[in-house]
């Protein structure tokens, strides 16, 4: 069970901070992954890290500004979204997948958290 919180309006160049708290089993051999979805939009790939061992990787639209990381005592994944833009706002997802590859696709993930939604006012 994923339960992502943290989610609300702020405006343009501010901060937030996502969570992602997982339940009901180790994720240590999984790969959990941030993905958003706007109005109208297909769903997209933000960020990801593998459990193990902390590797990360970060889609080009978001680099420099979202920071992927985790806590392995809490069981929790962040998403760190800083210099929000408006085109920022979507339901922002997390999602598992018992992987050792670091995969984007939406459809490699088996779990997904309800979403939470930020908007950023411009």
């Amino acid at each position: 069970q994923l339960q992502a919180s943290g989610g609300g309006l702020v405006q343009a160049g501010g901060s937030l901070r996502l969570s992602c708290a997982a339940s009901g089993r180790s994720f240590s051999s999984y790969v959990m992954a941030w993905f958003r979805q706007a109005p109208g939009k297909e769903r997209e790939f933000v960020s990801n890290i593998r459990w193990r061992d902390g590797r990360t990787y970060v889609a080009d639209s978001v680099k420099g500004r979202f920071t992927i990381s985790r806590d392995n005592a809490k069981n929790t994944m962040y998403l760190q979204l800083n210099s929000l833009k408006p085109e920022d706002t979507a339901v922002y997802y997390c999602a598992a997948d018992y992987n050792i590859n670091m995969v984007i696709g939406a459809v490699d993930y088996d779990y997904w958290g309800q979403g939470t939604q930020v908007t950023v006012s411009s």
